[in-house]
């Protein structure tokens, strides 16, 4: 593969990930004010469900895929010289897709009551019940912002311009937490569904508007339904409309499920989801977006098999979340203790979380892996099979969900998420190889069979000494749940480091050796 184009990537990657790290760890922080303000209550369940109309309108004008759909015909008219053609369509497809998503935003406004009994049964209580459709009709408006800021983002991908979308995500939970702890005393957990509009406004709209106008938009109000690349975006969104994703049905099932459970359960899946989230996305979120211009534009120099070496380099990287997956489960009370227990978060809710986060953990790295997975076939601009293959995955996942909510309950629901994850990006995986002829991903799966079998003989041997050496730690208060983790995770890292040596397994050395390096110059 050419050393500039992957300097380019690993360049992008870094901002990206530095985006997607800094967005998690203020994502956490809302996560925290929220806890903080509202625990593991039924209000914050009223507000989690609030997000499924919310979501699903985003799903249907493919507000998430604008990116991968829009670049490749953008930088298409890029690469011919023909900008000015570019900005035409760009103009055609926000009017026309905008204009769909307003008239769907006035409908879902009217008729939020109704949606929202539809899309949460198990609700009895009356009272929650009113608390999320308000909740709803506050954050409805906000996914036109999150449609015209995913289209000026795509347009400063296609001119690999990454810096000014990073933003996007900080900006949007800051917009959170202000929201929530600024009006949380006068409207309760109300103040957070404020916070999200004013986010999405300044950060993915307002914001983005200005790094588009920068990176050259034209933009005119012209409409024509029979352009031949309106169509050809209909043909690429449409699957992706229609299709399932891994992560929206996780967060759809996450609620819907959770609506049968016990008082603040879907509050505490929220929680260990989010957990998880940061693992999986400041490795796989960041390093699939930032790839994704290059795959694209090495698909349509005809470069197959140094795409394939990209999508293998990538998918090795990835294996960092597999170790820390383990970590993350033998330090899971110490993790929910420091980050939540406080305010209306109690005891009670930290054991919960914990509990489930044992098993939603495993699915880290299927959630990472698919983010970059998924993005090769759009870099194809192959939207069908992936829409396909996802949707019927998602649909032969729901008796998974059935069979854990009956036997484990919350507990069972993140089991579930994990399993379908992970059957999902294998499979979708394997499906890749035969169609590319990727000859080298036996590679990757050999690589990906030794971190696992190390992952799981380091996690043994550190749980054990967390429960049998380090277990002079009081871990009914934070100071001695932080120092339970430092040296737990100090001892983890240690052996992994020194089980990479032995097995020869680079990817981890290298990364050890460059930040011993970075330790030593700033000693």
């Amino acid at each position: 593969m050419n050393k500039s184009l992957y300097k380019k990537v690993s360049i992008a990657s870094l901002i990206m990930m530095a985006s997607v790290f800094l967005s998690r760890l203020i994502g956490l922080l809302r996560e925290i004010v929220i806890a903080y303000k509202g625990g593991t209550s039924l209000d914050v369940d009223a507000y989690q469900i609030a997000f499924v109309i919310p979501e699903i309108l985003n799903h249907i004008v493919a507000s998430g895929f604008l990116s991968v759909t829009f670049i490749p015909i953008f930088s298409e008219y890029l690469s011919k010289n023909k900008e000015e053609e570019g900005w035409k369509v760009f103009s055609i497809i926000f009017n026309g897709f905008g204009s769909m998503l307003i008239l769907f935003i006035i409908i879902c406004e009217i008729f939020a009551p109704q949606l929202v009994s539809i899309t949460a049964p198990g609700i009895k209580d009356p009272l929650i019940l009113e608390k999320a459709i308000r909740m709803t009709r506050i954050i409805i408006p906000a996914q036109f912002f999150f449609f015209a800021g995913g289209m000026f983002m795509a347009v400063q991908f296609s001119k690999e311009k990454f810096s000014i979308p990073a933003l996007a995500p900080l900006v949007y939970n800051l917009g959170i937490i202000i929201g929530g702890i600024m009006l949380s005393p006068l409207i309760g957990i109300e103040g957070f569904s404020w916070g999200v509009l004013a986010g999405a406004f300044i950060g993915n709209f307002m914001i983005q508007a200005i790094g588009a106008k920068k990176s050259g938009l034209k933009f005119k109000l012209i409409f024509n339904l029979f352009h031949p690349d309106l169509k050809k975006y209909i043909f690429l969104t449409l699957p992706l409309i229609l299709g399932l994703s891994m992560t929206f049905s996780a967060e759809f099932f996450l609620r819907y499920f959770g609506t049968y459970l016990s008082s603040g359960s879907i509050a505490a899946l929220n929680y260990s989801l989010r957990v998880m989230l940061i693992l999986s996305g400041i490795f796989g979120q960041a390093i699939g977006t930032a790839s994704f211009p290059f795959m694209a534009r090495l698909f349509s120099d005809g470069k197959i098999f140094e795409m394939n070496q990209l999508l293998n380099k990538t998918l090795k990287y990835l294996c960092l979340v597999i170790p820390f997956s383990v970590l993350f489960i033998i330090l899971r009370h110490e993790i929910i203790f420091i980050l939540f227990q406080r305010g209306k978060f109690d005891s009670s809710a930290t054991q919960l979380t914990s509990n489930i986060l044992i098993c939603i953990m495993p699915g880290a790295f299927a959630f990472a892996t698919q983010t970059v997975v998924s993005r090769a076939y759009y870099a194809m601009q192959n939207t069908i099979f992936p829409a396909i293959f996802g949707t019927m995955a998602v649909i032969s996942s729901i008796p998974i969900y059935m069979i854990g909510i009956k036997i484990m309950q919350a507990q069972g629901v993140a089991a579930a998420i994990s399993v379908s994850a992970f059957l999902q990006v294998f499979l979708l995986f394997i499906l890749w190889n035969k169609k590319t002829k990727n000859k080298e991903a036996i590679y990757v799966y050999s690589f990906f069979t030794k971190i696992i079998f190390i992952s799981l003989i380091i996690g043994l041997l550190s749980n054990w000494l967390k429960n049998n050496i380090f277990e002079f730690f009081n871990n009914s208060t934070l100071l001695g749940n932080m120092n339970s983790a430092l040296l737990n995770t100090f001892v983890f890292v240690f052996m992994l480091l020194t089980f990479a040596y032995i097995f020869g397994i680079k990817e981890f050395s290298e990364i050890g050796l460059k930040l011993l390096k970075k330790i030593r110059k700033k000693t």
